[in-house]
């Protein structure tokens, strides 16, 4: 058994009470004022219904959905001895023996292709490049899919309002491929950061703390299929897209939907079918989502495993064993 000293549970419980004590407004707050006010100065809450199976068959006769995903495993040690590999999968509900993968890598001894100066840390400039990559792996899934399946509809893991400000050249073509085929775009956002409803709460004085997000006070207030279209001109519709927020499962928490404005006739088809496509027992994304999320990912060991195979074992043990992975060796 692991000990756990009294230090250590001083701490945790220091921090408790300083989180009580900071979200102390949050959680004071009336449910039913609170969802009064979004309705009136943030957007209607309304329900939504599932499709029926007479509905849903229609996505099957015009293309299917796609859901994309992406992931990320960093094998080595510390910086610049370390390897990082992105993986993009756009997978079709019609066609789910065919899955799109697309693959890449960063590493900062391989300068070639990138910014001089690698081998000078700067935690903020990896950060951009590693960002970049995942998102243009994701982008570059999507497009392929898009050209060999021809769906109705694509679902990005995630806001697509991140696209357009990490790989904004590819996001456009992306974004160009799907108007000019009449495609719908999608982003579900599971772990939402927006403050839209804190700072009107804020603007009207009804909440002192800055630091809210969205996610803390819209928990656990919309019921099981309700959904808030926002009013609100935001940032994300400054800069093209519309959004919505959803409890979409059991779970008290909400997930955040966006579309392309030039599409926003879709977005309450979009909510119903996200809705449709989500287990009321689940964390509140889609099932096709998680099947994708599941099958995007490589375990660490694999990843390990294909270095130990394909890199001549003098470089591989020279610069991707960490101290700490010798140990187990």
């Amino acid at each position: 058994m692991y000990k756990i000293s009294e230090e250590l549970k001083d701490k945790i419980m220091f921090v408790n009470r300083v989180l009580l004590d900071k979200y102390e407004e949050v959680l004071s707050m009336d449910r039913e004022s609170l969802r009064s006010y979004i309705n009136s100065q943030v957007g209607p809450i309304l329900k939504i219904e599932k499709f029926t199976e007479e509905e849903l068959k229609k996505y099957t006769k015009v293309g299917g959905i796609i859901g994309v995903d992406g992931s990320k495993n960093r094998i080595g040690g510390a910086y610049p001895h370390f390897i990082e590999v992105f993986q993009g999968l756009a997978k079709s509900t019609l066609h789910k023996e065919e899955p799109v993968y697309k693959v890449d890598f960063y590493t900062p001894l391989y300068t070639e292709l990138e910014e001089p100066n690698l081998l000078e840390e700067d935690t903020e400039r990896d950060e951009k490049i590693s960002n970049k990559k995942l998102a243009s792996i994701e982008v570059d899934a999507a497009l392929e899919g898009i050209k060999k399946f021809d769906p109705y509809a694509v679902m990005m893991d995630g806001s697509l309002i991140r696209y357009k400000i990490v790989c904004s050249e590819k996001w456009q073509e992306l974004k160009e491929e799907c108007e000019r085929r009449n495609i719908i775009l999608v982003g579900v956002i599971k772990d939402i950061k927006t403050s839209i409803i804190r700072d009107s709460l804020k603007e009207d004085n009804y909440l002192k703390e800055e630091c809210f997000y969205d996610r803390e006070l819209l928990y656990g207030l919309l019921d099981y299929g309700e959904v808030i279209f926002t009013n609100i001109e935001t940032k994300k519709e400054k800069r093209g897209f519309a959004s919505l927020f959803m409890r979409s499962s059991q779970s008290p928490a909400v997930i955040g939907m966006d579309i392309l404005k030039s599409q926003q006739s879709y977005l309450l088809e979009m909510a119903r079918l996200v809705f449709t496509l989500t287990p009321q027992s689940s964390r509140g994304v889609p099932l096709w989502m998680d099947i994708i999320d599941s099958e995007v990912k490589i375990p660490d060991q694999m990843i390990k495993g294909f270095l130990e195979s394909y890199l001549d074992r003098r470089i591989f043990e020279m610069l991707f064993i960490s101290e700490r992975d010798k140990r187990t060796m």
